[in-house]
């Protein structure tokens, strides 16, 4: 999926899994007045997050499973690692080697 703001797409994400979240806490926490930064606009385009029909703001917002999917295939959880068939041990060395500059 080619996105000009992709990691901030996968951390709204991230954060809306973790536990459920209510239309008015996403739009606090990830409404931007920036055009070039449209995050929840993206999400919901692209069917990666969607709103639990139009109510209030108490409305629940949620990860859809394409959404998930995208979250895991950008962002494996460690669990995930093993039953992809990765050696997370080999992962993690390779990411301790990397310096960045």
């Amino acid at each position: 999926m080619e996105m000009d703001n992709k990691a901030l797409v996968l951390d709204m994400l991230e954060w809306i899994a973790t536990k459920p979240r209510t239309h008015a806490e996403v739009m606090d926490a990830w409404r931007t007045s920036c055009p070039r930064l449209q995050i929840w606009e993206d999400a919901t385009d692209l069917g990666l997050v969607v709103r639990e029909g139009w109510g209030d703001s108490e409305t629940p917002v949620r990860v859809t499973p394409s959404g998930r999917e995208f979250l895991e295939s950008e962002r494996p959880r460690p669990g995930k690692i093993a039953a992809r068939g990765l050696d997370s041990r080999r992962l993690r060395a390779s990411a301790a080697s990397v310096t960045i500059t």
